[in-house]
């Protein structure tokens, strides 16, 4: 960010600056309205945000004294250091936290209006992780089942419903028992904002819960319970986000396959359904996708139509030696 741009978003800030009231701080006030699993991610974004303007952080930054000279170089700023998805997402939080200050009356509707009407930056990535092979998943569902103990049903029964429901590995931490419909096979999941959506336990993976409540039992409580190196079950305590992803590298590691993540599996749910032919539109709200743009980018039609067309053609070169 330029001196003079850091002089102007210092100057005459007055009150707006962190007063120690965080009922009153825009940031705060932004950050608090998220999912705890977004929370971190966009209060990093404030934080780079506000580096920019100065010597601030997210919650020492006088957003209610932004305007649009101060978005628009920004923005300028984010496109030339970030990738698009990466400057677009810092951006969303950069208009979540003006809202938020106006909102609070620290900015007119005018200002507000201005300094939030800053356009996303251009361009376009593949999602993160891979797409497992048939092989790879049948091969990490066997390392499960070749786990006599409590965990390897627990594991199995995680993966099954990774894949089979194409959870985010927050709404698998967050699974209770009572989300679970034995007699229908239908899951209760809570995505993200608030938004519940049913998933549907059906043949395999159906199987490999069932045998996971087995052993589980019918405490009430989470679906899935951490186990200790006993195997003992510890009734109450919820497995968190972290230790799917622990349970997905010692899996992967004992299957001999390449490190899986939990966005592995979900993007390889949504790219088996697309390839199976599944309407899209389905297979979004079946991921709790806001918006079917964000499916389709999970399509691998269109590759292998691609890299069909490219077979056409003939390259006249002869090996040498």
């Amino acid at each position: 960010m330029t001196t003079e741009l850091q002089t102007i978003a210092t100057a005459n800030t007055g009150d707006l600056a962190n007063t120690g009231d965080l009922s009153q701080n825009p940031a705060a006030v932004y950050l608090a309205a998220l999912a705890p699993s977004s929370r971190r991610t966009m209060e990093a974004a404030l934080d780079t945000l506000a580096a920019m303007l100065g010597d601030f952080t997210a919650m020492t930054c006088p957003w209610g004294a932004l305007r649009f000279q101060h978005t628009a170089a920004i923005r300028a700023q984010l496109a030339e250091r970030y990738a698009a998805a990466t400057a677009n997402k810092t951006l969303a939080a950069l208009r979540g936290v003006l809202k938020a200050a106006w909102r609070l009356g620290l900015m007119t509707t005018e200002d507000y209006g201005r300094a939030a009407d800053v356009a996303n930056v251009g361009g376009e990535t593949l999602p993160a992780g891979r797409a497992l092979t048939a092989g790879e998943l049948k091969a990490l569902l066997q390392a499960c089942a070749d786990d006599p103990t409590t965990a390897g049903a627990r594991d199995g029964a995680l993966l099954a419903l990774l894949y089979s429901a194409g959870l985010r590995r927050a709404e698998l931490a967050a699974l209770a028992l009572a989300d679970y419909n034995p007699e229908t096979g239908e899951l209760v999941v809570q995505g993200k904002r608030n938004k519940q959506r049913l998933a549907h336990v059906v043949n395999g993976a159906r199987a490999a819960l069932e045998d996971w409540l087995k052993v589980r039992g019918a405490e009430p409580g989470p679906l899935f319970l951490a186990v200790n190196k006993s195997g003992v079950i510890r009734q109450g305590q919820r497995l968190t986000t972290q230790a799917v992803y622990k349970v997905l590298a010692k899996r992967a590691g004992e299957a001999g396959i390449e490190t899986v993540t939990p966005h592995d599996l979900r993007r390889t749910f949504i790219s088996d359904l697309l390839d199976r032919g599944a309407d899209i539109s389905t297979v979004q709200r079946l991921a709790g996708h806001a918006n079917v743009t964000t499916t389709a980018r999970y399509d691998r039609r269109p590759e292998a139509a691609k890299r069909a067309a490219a077979e056409l053609l003939h390259i006249p070169y002869t090996r040498r030696g």
